[in-house]
């Protein structure tokens, strides 16, 4: 995953101005709040190499209530690519975690999401200076019961700045949420105190995620979902930013 890189200041500035009323908005503005649970992931892996992949209208579509997410996988070519603009390193960190090897062409996984998912939370800031403030945080499902606690087994959080490329644009002829950055977060490693006390507490996680040169501000928006030591989905949750 990328390693986060970025002067005192502009991490300071970050935090300040999402501490602030009108950050405050608008973080608000672009979170999960009120949203429907996506019902499967779909991630599609392209390569760099292949232009066509990217250009072409069967293209595998989510059925209502799932969310396809995009990466592009670099390639030897470099930046010589015909995608190499939109290449993203994390893809190849995450196709190493699937333990799939980086394709030729395409390379696409659909997961089913649990039914009765746990509430998770993902929301970003303001743009500023070329970082933008993302959070995701899992808390329990209301009620005071034994059911409702967090788990307190291993989990995987994976928290994506993603831009919105609506379909007849940028030479895509469907929607794409093309991966420009991504954090991945463990939760309950061995070895971490995990008191009963503590199992209702939320799991909250907070960073300033840098925006790729060529990324339009004005479409990115965050994804996140929770996993388990088996990679079944726990929770999963994508923001909507006001326009």
């Amino acid at each position: 995953m990328t390693v986060f890189n970025f002067p005192i200041a502009v991490s300071l500035a970050i935090f300040a101005t999402t501490m602030s009323t009108s950050a405050t908005w608008a973080q608000a503005s672009c979170s999960s709040d009120g949203q429907r649970t996506p019902t499967a992931l779909i991630e599609r892996f392209i390569s760099a190499d292949c232009d066509s992949c990217w250009r072409d209208p069967t293209t595998s579509k989510p059925k209502s209530g799932e969310l396809a997410l995009d990466w592009i996988v670099p390639t030897a070519k470099g930046d010589d690519a015909p995608l190499y603009a939109a290449a993203n390193r994390d893809a190849q960190y995450r196709l190493n975690a699937l333990k799939q090897a980086a394709p030729k062409t395409t390379f696409n996984l659909r997961r089913q999401a649990f039914a009765k998912p746990l509430p998770l939370r993902v929301a970003r800031g303001v743009a500023l200076g070329g970082y933008v403030g993302a959070s995701i945080a899992l808390t329990p499902a209301r009620g005071n019961t034994a059911t409702n606690r967090l788990p307190i087994h291993p989990m995987t959080a994976h928290l994506l700045l993603v831009e919105e490329i609506p379909a007849g644009t940028d030479g895509t002829p469907v929607a794409r949420n093309l991966v420009r950055n991504s954090l991945e977060v463990r939760w309950n490693e061995p070895g971490e105190s995990a008191p009963q006390a503590d199992a209702r507490k939320r799991l909250y996680e907070s960073r300033p995620m840098s925006i790729p040169q060529g990324s339009n501000p004005d479409r990115l928006r965050v994804v996140g979902w929770v996993e388990d030591v088996k990679g079944l989905v726990i929770a999963s949750a994508a923001s909507v930013c006001a326009k």
